[in-house]
C-alpha cells in the first residue's frame, strides 16, 4: 500500500509542477504579445564586395575582343553585373539590369558584365546583354573578373565610383542605392 501511496504523491507533484510551469510560460506569452512587435531585421546577402571595398586586379577580353583589365574602372561611374548561365535569379532579374545600363551615365562603355558559363552556347545572353554592356565570359565561378570582385553567388551587381570604389552593391538593382546623384542618371 505504501508504494501505491508514493505513486500517488509523485504524479500529484508531477502534476502541480506542470500546473506551474504552464502558467509561467502562459504568463510570458501574454506580456510578449502586450509589447509593440519590433520590425524584422533584413536579411543581407553577401554576394560580392561591398560599399567601401576596391577589387582586386584583373583582367579579361570582352565579347568584341577588347581587353579590360581594372583601370576601366576609373575615370567614372561604372556598372557592374555578374551573371551565371543557367541561373534562374540572373534570368529573372537581367531585363532589370538591361533597364538601369540603358540609363547608366556614360553608357555602354561604363558597364561591364561578367557571365560565368561552363557551356559554349551563350549567345542569347550576350545578345541582350552586348548593346549595354561590355561583356566578359568566364568558364568557371571564381576565375578572373568574379574572383577580383570576391563574388560568391549570383546575380550580383554593383556600382563603383571615379576611383573604382564599390558605392553600392547587391542581389537586384533594386539593391542598389538608385539615387540620381550616385549613379548619375
Amino acid at each position: 500500500m505504501s508504494v501505491a501511496l508514493a505513486v500517488a504523491v509523485l504524479a500529484g507533484l508531477l502534476s502541480t509542477l506542470n500546473l506551474a510551469l504552464t502558467v509561467g510560460i502562459v504568463r510570458r506569452l501574454r506580456e510578449q504579445a502586450a509589447q509593440p512587435a519590433s520590425a524584422p531585421k533584413p536579411i543581407t546577402v553577401k554576394v560580392m564586395a561591398q560599399p567601401g571595398d576596391r577589387p582586386q586586379p584583373f583582367t579579361a577580353v570582352t565579347t568584341d575582343g577588347e581587353s579590360v583589365d581594372q583601370s576601366l574602372l576609373t575615370g567614372g561611374r561604372t556598372l557592374v553585373g555578374f551573371m551565371a548561365n543557367g541561373c534562374s535569379s540572373c534570368e529573372e532579374r537581367r531585363p532589370e539590369f538591361i533597364q538601369f545600363a540603358q540609363r547608366f551615365a556614360g553608357g555602354r562603355d561604363r558597364v561591364l558584365v561578367t557571365v560565368v558559363t561552363n557551356t559554349e552556347d551563350v549567345s542569347a545572353e550576350v545578345g541582350m546583354l552586348a548593346p549595354v554592356a561590355r561583356v566578359v565570359l568566364q568558364d568557371r565561378p571564381g576565375t578572373e573578373v568574379a574572383a577580383a570582385f570576391g563574388v560568391t553567388g549570383y546575380p550580383a551587381f554593383a556600382v563603383l565610383d571615379a576611383d573604382g570604389t564599390v558605392l553600392t552593391s547587391g542581389t537586384s538593382v533594386q539593391d542598389l542605392d538608385l539615387t540620381p546623384a550616385l549613379v548619375g542618371l
